[in-house]
């Protein structure tokens, strides 16, 4: 089913990882559990972790008992963060179209589109990894 928020895969794949390594804090999961649980490909994991790494947000241990964790606390790290590791700024899209057409004051969408991305931003920033996980509380993982 379409959604009219659209958020990339890659995106919603980190937030879905970072927010489960969130749930599974103090345990160190590989790319491979990871992976299997959320029912994504390992490949395109690996280069989500990498780049949630280079951002700060995930740290790797290497090894057979290696895998991944969370760099800083979840209570400190936002979605928001997580999102624009992967995507960069969110910025404050209000036009359908890459060029405008109209002047932006008779826009067919009005307001709609400025409110929603202020409003997804909102709440990107307010909200904490550690706020989510209750998502994933079902789901730890035996390493």
């Amino acid at each position: 089913m379409p959604n009219v928020l659209r958020i990339s895969e890659a995106a919603s794949l980190a937030l879905h990882t970072t927010v489960l390594l969130a749930a599974n804090s103090g345990e160190l999961l590989s790319t491979r559990e990871i992976a299997s649980t959320l029912k994504m490909s390992a490949a395109h994991l690996s280069k989500v972790l990498q780049r949630l790494a280079r951002h700060g947000l995930v740290e790797s241990i290497r090894g057979p008992k290696g895998g991944f964790s969370l760099a800083r606390s979840p209570a400190k790290i936002t979605l928001l963060e997580v999102y624009e590791a992967i995507e960069g700024r969110m910025g404050d899209a209000d036009c359908l179209l890459s060029e405008r057409l109209c002047d932006g004051k008779n826009c067919i969408m009005g307001s709609l589109l400025k409110d929603t991305n202020r409003q997804v931003r909102n709440y990107l920033s307010k909200t904490k990894l550690s706020g989510v996980t209750n998502a994933y509380r079902s789901v730890l993982i035996d390493a």
